[in-house]
């Protein structure tokens, strides 16, 4: 009978606890989901379901990849494919806020091609060459998706393109010459 009064008195006295939270920190980082769907496997018992996300991860100053990834839920699917992301990351050239030059990338059988446009033109680009060019922080870019409609070849394809290009330094040391000459 005493163990249970003690019990009970330890109960109904509320203890203050406090917790003490960290605020949490702002990464640079921003990520955002192209596409997440369902996928099947058919086994020796029936079908397998899971779930492949495709997302895209970028700090909207010249660095950005695309990450794929697959898992039995949808939340661990999309934070494979973020850490996915992240270990792909690509520097990419800005001159002013758009690109240095034209240019047309390839993977699979979609293309995506890339035009510098003059300021306040926008980001004119349509599913997930838009979110590719929006985190790595161009601002003002034509595009158009040729070949396959599918997000993923898109978004690979517009990565190749970032991949591949070449700021006028480069290019004039490169050739051997200086950046005032190879501009005139």
């Amino acid at each position: 009978m005493e163990e249970t009064k003690e019990t009970k008195a330890t109960k109904s006295k509320k203890r203050k606890i406090e917790t003490v939270t960290e605020p949490q920190q702002q990464t640079e980082w921003k990520e955002q989901v192209i596409q997440v769907s369902r996928v099947t496997k058919v086994v020796k018992g029936g079908k397998k379901l899971s779930f492949r996300a495709i997302v895209v991860v970028g700090n909207k100053n010249g660095q950005v990849g695309v990450g794929c990834a697959k898992a039995s839920e949808v939340i661990i699917a999309i934070q494979k494919a973020v850490a996915d992301g992240r270990k792909n990351l690509i520097n990419v050239p800005i001159f002013k806020t758009t690109i240095p030059h034209p240019i047309t990338g390839r993977s699979g059988a979609g293309s995506v091609m890339l035009r510098p446009a003059s300021q306040g033109t926008g980001v004119i680009a349509g599913g997930a060459v838009r979110a590719v060019l929006e985190l790595a922080g161009i601002e003002n870019i034509l595009s158009k998706s040729l070949g396959s409609k599918s997000p993923l070849n898109a978004a690979n394809a517009t990565l190749e393109a970032l991949k591949a290009l070449h700021t006028f330094d480069v290019v004039a040391k490169r050739r051997g010459l200086s950046l005032k000459n190879m501009l005139n």
